[in-house]
């Protein structure tokens, strides 16, 4: 479809005007070592320095400051575990205006703070349900019964406005774009950049990465309108939802020309080397844009690219989870059940000729049977290059050894590791 043949009321100007004094014009940089790797001119545009560390502020405090004020006199209400409720709370300070905010009772402290931090004496936090579905189904039942607004995370075209002036900031700072990457979860962001980029800079691709375990917006443009997925992966919880957005769906649709998946573990090495070799600290969905590289590395050679760091709410406790899932993306992390021959010295032999001498033990424990006796022991073996992989299988063969290789099983690996 032509953007002619487009008609989504959306005022980015205006959208503009309402944020400028509160939110920041974050920096487009150059990003040399992702640039040397792909003989392309690699761009940031760092959202994860905005004021709350993502974009969300944009369109939550574009929504709020346009309300009228009988609305904001009422109060109003969001969902939300992670970055819209950190908009959302300091839109509420800022404006002066009381403002709910649901979260599931799983949400881990540390999101839960900092919305608290940035809304001060406005916000009051509703811990309910187990899960986001849950929380945002309370949130609006909240909103109706106490006559307030609901201010929701993606799907209004008001919090379109507002997304869409990262992509006004990226032409103003760079206004010859050839393909341009934008994270992709409920949508919001994606519509709003894409909108305008196809508006403004038709020239440009637009390529909308959606996780691999979460593909909500493909699915809705395989089917032809928005499903829910039965089951997701949560792990990008910036950008993992159920089920796209009514509108951001239909727009995402008209303006994106290509939509790719990208693993988990994948986007799990990329913030890895971000931290490792230029100190940036993003959260999965901050990384998506940079982890697909890997597949258009043909393709962007020799030109200009702008990839979208959305944010940087990244819990210091999920590094662990974080490494781990990389090693095994990279295939330098493998897990067995191992059932050791019931004689002297078979843990040694094991241990002296089974593994390569780079091979390394991180988890060995004996699992319990249910009559108390020793059952099988798993076995975390890292390895340093994923060509050790080939040895350490013919080993495990050559010596006889009766193994269960768990990284083939999801059901069993989610049981047991």
């Amino acid at each position: 479809m032509s953007i002619e043949e487009m008609t989504y009321p959306l005022d980015f100007v205006k959208a503009k005007e309402r944020i400028g004094k509160i939110v920041a014009k974050t920096p487009l940089q150059l990003n040399r070592s992702l640039s040397r790797r792909y003989q392309a001119n690699i761009y940031l545009k760092r959202e994860d320095l905005q004021v709350v560390r993502s974009y969300k502020l944009r369109g939550a405090y574009n929504m709020m400051s346009s309300l009228s004020p009988e609305q904001l006199q009422a109060g109003v209400v969001c969902a939300s575990a992670g970055n819209h409720a950190q908009g959302f709370a300091y839109s509420c300070k800022k404006l002066g205006v009381r403002g709910t905010v649901f979260m599931p009772i799983i949400t881990p402290n540390q999101k839960v703070t900092q919305t608290k931090m940035f809304g001060e004496d406005k916000v009051e936090i509703k811990l309910v349900g187990d899960t986001f579905d849950d929380c945002a189904e309370s949130a609006k039942e909240f909103t109706e019964i106490h006559h307030m607004t609901f201010i929701p995370p993606f799907d209004d075209f008001r919090i379109i406005e507002g997304q869409g002036t990262v992509g006004m900031e990226i032409l103003e700072q760079q206004p010859l774009v050839d393909i341009l990457f934008i994270p992709v979860g409920g949508g919001g962001l994606a519509s709003g950049v894409g909108y305008y980029f196809k508006t403004y800079s038709p020239r440009t691709k637009t390529i909308g990465v959606e996780p691999e375990g979460a593909p909500s917006m493909l699915e809705a443009i395989k089917a032809g309108h928005p499903v829910t997925l039965e089951s997701i992966e949560r792990f990008i919880d910036g950008a993992s939802v159920r089920r796209t957005g009514d509108i951001t769906f239909r727009i995402c649709r008209d303006v994106l020309d290509e939509l790719r998946l990208v693993p988990e573990g994948k986007v799990c090495s990329t913030i890895l080397k971000l931290y490792n070799e230029d100190a940036i600290v993003v959260e999965p969905a901050g990384a998506m844009s940079i982890a697909v590289l890997d597949s258009f590395a043909g393709e962007i050679k020799g030109k200009n690219i702008v990839c979208i760091v959305s944010g940087s709410n990244n819990d210091i406790d999920r590094m662990q989870e974080i490494r781990e899932r990389s090693l095994q993306y990279e295939g330098l992390k493998h897990y067995f059940l191992i059932r050791f021959a019931q004689r002297p010295g078979a843990l040694k032999e094991f241990v002296n000729h089974v593994l390569g001498p780079n091979d390394d033990i991180t988890r060995f424990e004996y699992m319990q049977k249910h009559n108390k006796e020793t059952g099988p022991a798993l076995v975390g073996i890292e390895l340093r290059s994923r060509e050790d992989y080939k040895v350490l299988m013919s080993n495990l063969k050559k010596f006889n050894i009766n193994y269960t290789e768990l990284n083939k099983d999801d059901n069993m690996f989610g049981y047991v590791v």
